[in-house]
């Protein structure tokens, strides 16, 4: 009785949609039932809609037969966030609608299609010198902007703060199938802000279908630097100050674990190669070349002393403004006793800012899951040294079973200090990384046997981290099914959200479980 109630529902569905909007093949539904970290249950079929009519008319044969809704973005997430919690499920795909529907150079907005990726939309954008605000996190790619809004994150322009927060306006498609537009598309809010009540809700509320991000004027003229410091201390001290004191546009950091994995990945002529990208952009061939040579001179030894590293880059209208914004950021790094070191990190990321997802496996085939939080500055140093202790403390099981650590740091606007452990383990990939990271890379590396107790460790050190990001009152994106928003939520505040979650999805079928919800 049940497959034959399942083969309806499918045949309600296909009608609405059509057969070519709706996947079932066994191939199809064991990828949809799996994030970067985890394996849940598979969903029934999955809907990738071609536009906003076929969202809405998928999802009110959805209601009609009861299904649960689990919207999925890019598929770059590892919160169990866009996992059916359930058997039965219809997972709703972005992909398909990837429009770049309208770049308003007057009134300087542009407006796409959730599933539109954010390399995509920086493709389009950047020839006529505009950007967004926020434009994009490492796996843009693939990652959607439907999914940043979701899910939130961040970190290309994360000087301006975080992803979900520049939205001026969604299209957005509830559970039943209706179709409502949240703000005024000029400046948000207009009145109570309704298009922030869907921003980073990770689809528990509705379906984003069409976004509205403001531009802005693309920089021509950068400055870079990067620079190693001892301590931790004084790493954090001068991460956060040039972070205060507005000076860079991207400034991100690693510990020399997370900066090996990197130089054991990359290679000097894919590095060079990249800087082409950069030429027309750095004022020139010529000018492009040279950095090149740069790259590929200073070889993989400019870090090799260092403990902790930050990486910086300096925008400017003219470039005596960028240098003197690099000359400022140098102040402050020698006044933390850090040093200047070969900065083709920065020129490298900057020419190529949205490389293939391949370092979502470890330079050797390894697992890879980051766990992460932002804390005020004030907390920063306080809370590394607590993960470094927690990772002392198990150094002897972490080396036993293979399980390595390291770090990205990352300032949000002025008053945020990303910490993102990030653990690479020997384990069985999964589909989701087979589907994803390219296959001339990934037939050069191992796929290692399957590991449940080299997991289970991982899984509990992410846990003891959580668990110090919340003593640290730290905030997360990507929040899901794995950090605790509701335990850490004023009552009051959490059952205006709840009565929220009634009115535009009284019968709980939008991603349920999610968010705590």
């Amino acid at each position: 009785m049940a497959m034959l109630a399942e083969a309806s529902a499918l045949d309600a569905l296909v009608a609405a949609v059509g057969s070519t909007a709706l996947l079932r093949d066994p191939a199809s539904l064991e990828l949809y039932g799996q994030d970067v970290f985890s394996i849940g249950h598979r969903p029934v079929a999955i809907l990738r809609p071609r536009d906003i009519d076929t969202l809405a008319a998928g999802l009110k044969v959805a209601a009609r037969l009861s299904l649960a809704i689990v919207p999925r973005g890019g598929g770059m997430s590892y919160t169990s966030g866009y996992l059916p919690n359930a058997p039965g499920a219809l997972v709703v795909d972005m992909a398909a609608m990837d429009r770049i529907m309208l770049v308003d150079q007057t009134d300087m907005t542009v407006t796409v299609e959730a599933g539109c990726s954010w390399a995509k939309l920086y493709e389009a954008l950047h020839p006529l010198g505009l950007r967004t605000p926020l434009w994009g996190t490492l796996s843009g790619i693939r990652a959607s902007i439907g999914g940043g809004m979701s899910q939130n994150g961040l970190f290309w322009g994360a000087r301006n703060g975080s992803i979900a927060a520049t939205a001026l306006n969604f299209d957005v498609v509830l559970a039943d199938g209706r179709i409502i537009r949240t703000g005024s598309g000029v400046l948000r809010p207009f009145g109570p802000d309704i298009t922030g009540l869907f921003t980073a809700d990770c689809g528990a509320l509705g379906i984003k279908a069409h976004v509205t991000l403001p531009l802005i004027r693309e920089a021509s003229h950068f400055a870079y630097g990067s620079f190693a410091f001892d301590t931790p201390d004084q790493f954090t001290a001068a991460m956060s100050e040039i972070a205060r004191a507005g000076l860079a546009s991207e400034s991100f950091g690693f510990d020399p674990f997370l900066q090996a994995q990197r130089m054991k990945r990359d290679s000097l002529g894919a590095d060079a190669k990249a800087l082409v990208g950069m030429m027309k952009a750095q004022g020139g061939f010529w000018k492009g070349l040279k950095e090149g040579a740069k790259v590929v001179a200073a070889g993989r030894s400019f870090l090799d002393d260092a403990t902790f590293s930050i990486h910086t880059i300096a925008e400017g209208r003219n470039q005596p403004s960028a240098d003197s914004d690099m000359a400022a950021i140098r102040a402050i790094v020698a006044g933390a006793g850090g040093r200047e070191v070969e900065n083709t990190i920065p020129k490298v990321l900057r020419a190529n800012p949205f490389p293939p997802v391949n370092s979502m496996l470890g330079p050797s085939g390894e697992r890879w899951v980051p766990v992460h939080g932002i804390v005020r500055h004030s907390k920063a140093l306080p809370t590394i040294e607590a993960v470094i202790a927690l990772f002392e403390a198990n150094a002897g099981e972490m080396e036993r079973l293979g399980v390595g650590a390291g770090y990205m740091f990352l300032p949000v606007a002025t008053t945020g200090f990303l910490i993102e452990p990030v653990f690479y383990w020997p384990d069985a990939q999964a589909a989701l990384h087979k589907e994803s990271v390219e296959a001339a890379h990934l037939a050069k590396l191992r796929d290692f046997p399957a590991n449940a107790e080299a997991r289970a460790l991982v899984e509990r050190l992410r846990a003891d981290i959580i668990a110090i990001f919340g003593r640290m009152e730290a905030i997360h994106f990507q929040i899901g099914r794995t950090y605790p928003v509701k335990a850490r939520s004023d009552a009051g505040a959490w059952a205006v959200l709840e009565a929220v979650k009634a009115a535009v999805d009284p019968e709980g079928r939008m991603n349920p479980g999610v968010l705590g919800l």
